[in-house]
């Protein structure tokens, strides 16, 4: 294991710099080094990481979750509640009618084959986005109209909604009847999620607020740890807690940081922020670099260029929910724009669940795992780089 961890941090990181200098962003060079050295080309990464590489990649969106929180400014977000509701549902609805529309006449699949692609293909790749968008807020791009702020918001549910849907169109093409209550699960777990985290994120501040009172002073590296471990244990109540109730853990870690960064003073929010930051330069590596080791290229060759068309005509659906979200709202053309580019990548959740209906023995399953991980080749790039290029032009940066 720690040759493997080896050659995740050292090709990770020259791969990434070296991208880096050649005008692309650091990710294309992450997930590369994942799919070269992954179990489907060199297999240099030994099974004992491999079988660990989902909770890695869990802790690492941890991370920048939590950095998010602290960055994240309530009162800039109830400006754009609408759209920020919105753009949690509507952007995945209008992409799941696209495959649904026209995966059965391009890809020759059934109606309930097409929901579960698109389903799978559905949601954006918060490991992409989230982290742009704290970049955002601190260098104070689009900040006036609270547009990160929008975008990190309504990606975080996005990906709640998608999987409870793939949950029941799964159970569907399997020819057993999907309960209807189960859609109840989402906003269920978003609620849930967000008073758990509120929650935590008070009874934290608390007993460290005591603990300062009476004469304990706390170093900022152990109250990051705190935070930390604090989050872990949120993200296993809702694995405890599965069969009973639905719960966001990962909505519940962003809910305790903004808690936290609200009733803390400024600059120490800011410090923990930094921290994280820092932390974030690791896990960023350990992310990217093993989401690219679940891509098996020879499923990538075997999809062909239907498959591809498709892909891009659910992007074109995708936009125009997207863009139907910011009706009524203030944004310019450009900034609208860049809404669409922040909600093109997708990575993680196509990584975690791509596999899924083949393992569950559905004839779409290979066809499903293929254009997941096209999509994961084509569109992680292809927002990372937009959204690095782009913004600058088309976001107002706030004096």
């Amino acid at each position: 294991m720690l040759l493997s961890v080896a050659v995740i941090f050292l090709l990770g990181l020259s791969a990434a710099a070296l991208f880096q200098k050649i005008g692309l962003p650091r990710i294309i060079g992450l997930l590369a080094t994942g799919i070269v050295t992954g179990p489907f080309v060199l297999n240099w990464l030994d099974a004992d990481t491999l079988s660990i590489s989902a909770e890695l990649r869990r802790m690492a969106l941890v991370i920048i979750l939590i950095r998010a929180g602290l960055s994240l400014n309530l009162s800039d977000l109830k400006k754009v509640g609408r759209p920020a509701v919105l753009m949690s549902f509507v952007p995945a609805c209008f992409e799941i009618l696209g495959y649904i529309l026209f995966a059965p006449k391009l890809l020759g699949l059934s109606v309930p084959e097409a929901c579960v692609m698109g389903a799978v293909l559905g949601a954006v790749s918060p490991a992409v986005v989230v982290p742009r968008m704290v970049t955002l807020m601190e260098e104070k791009y689009g900040t006036k109209k609270s547009i990160p702020q929008m975008i990190l918001a309504g990606a975080s549910c996005d990906d709640i909604f998608v999987i409870v849907l793939f949950s029941t169109f799964l159970t569907m093409a399997q020819g057993n009847s999907a309960n209807a209550a189960d859609l109840l699960n989402i906003p269920v777990s978003i609620v849930t999620g967000i008073c758990l985290g509120v929650c935590a994120g008070l009874l934290l501040f608390f007993i460290l607020e005591t603990a300062f009172r009476h004469g304990y002073k706390i170093r900022n590296t152990t109250k990051v740890l705190i935070i930390l471990a604090s989050a872990f244990l949120l993200m296993s109540v809702e694995k405890a807690l599965q069969s009973y109730m639905t719960i966001s853990g990962l909505l519940a870690v962003a809910a305790m940081a903004c808690v936290i960064r609200g009733k803390a003073e400024k600059p120490l929010s800011a410090r923990l922020s930094e921290k994280f930051g820092k932390l974030w330069i690791g896990a960023e590596v350990l992310l990217f670099v093993l989401v690219g080791a679940t891509v098996d290229i020879r499923y990538t060759m075997s999809a062909g260029i239907m498959a591809v068309l498709m892909i891009f005509l659910a992007l074109v659906f995708r936009s125009l929910g997207i863009w139907l979200c910011m009706l009524g709202t203030q944004l310019t053309g450009k900034e609208r724009l860049f809404c669409v580019i922040a909600y093109l990548p997708k990575a993680t959740v196509q990584a975690a669940i791509g596999s899924v209906p083949l393992a569950a023995g559905l004839p779409c399953g290979k066809i499903v795992l293929s254009v997941a991980v096209l999509a994961i080749i084509i569109t992680a790039p292809l927002g990372a780089i937009g959204m690095d290029y782009t913004y600058k032009h088309f976001l107002e940066k706030e004096q």
